[in-house]
């Protein structure tokens, strides 16, 4: 059965639908496969798997919470040069909590920053582009902190709240954890005072109100008043 479907529009010129291609796992290289389990299982990330072979093969997967996406990692898996995976997302909705998260298991990880300049979250930690503490008026995309495993691979931790138009489907809404899911209850109780303090009583139709703003705020669509 083909994997894609062929269709024609009004002027005749055959389209090709496409079919959902999910990033499930992405390779990162190490020195040390033992010393990385370790590390990545200290980051209190789900241990999938560790499958070592006769020929010297073995393949290691981790994923971290709330993912769909795992990382693996092994002997004769990559031939990519130990530590040069850099700039790997991981998106969290409160950027202090994960940091704190972070350094309460014992990883190093940088203080929470936004990017004086263009692209300051990509350079070396210390930089002078890196200002200290949350991008102004928390927004979206804004905020950042970095940490590295045992071999220099780099981390970085981004927080999204309300993502850009278009990222998501509004008609098929999910958080992806209890964590996430808690994170935007507060962000909708905190915005729906103000929305009583605007109409000047008590809002029977919270709940309605609290799904309309979750939802709008995920998909980046315009938020209720």
């Amino acid at each position: 059965m083909s994997m894609t479907e062929a269709r024609s529009d009004e002027s005749g010129i055959e389209r090709v639908k496409n079919v959902d291609l999910k990033l499930e796992v992405v390779v990162i290289p190490v020195s040390d496969v033992d010393r990385a389990k370790e590390f990545y299982g200290s980051l209190g990330w789900r241990f999938d798997a560790d499958f070592p072979f006769d020929n010297g093969f073995r393949v290691v997967q981790f994923t971290p919470p709330g993912s769909g996406c795992s990382v693996q990692f092994g002997t004769n898996i990559t031939s990519a040069a130990p530590g040069s995976a850099h700039g790997l997302y991981l998106i969290v909705s409160d950027i202090e909590a994960a940091r704190n998260e972070l350094a309460a298991r014992g990883v190093d990880v940088s203080d929470v920053f936004y990017p004086g300049t263009p692209g300051a979250q990509f350079q070396t930690d210390g930089t002078s582009g890196r200002v200290k503490g949350r991008a102004p008026d928390h927004a979206s995309y804004g905020s950042f902190a970095t940490f590295r495993d045992p071999d220099g691979n780099s981390w970085l931790l981004q927080e999204i709240t309300t993502r850009l138009p278009g990222r998501i489907d509004d008609a098929e809404t999910a958080f992806a954890s209890t964590a996430d899911l808690a994170s935007a209850l507060r962000r909708a109780a905190a915005a729906h005072g103000e929305h009583e303090k605007r109409i000047g009583q008590s809002d029977e139709n919270w709940s309605d109100w609290y799904a309309e703003y979750m939802v709008s705020e995920q998909a980046g669509t315009e938020l209720p008043t």
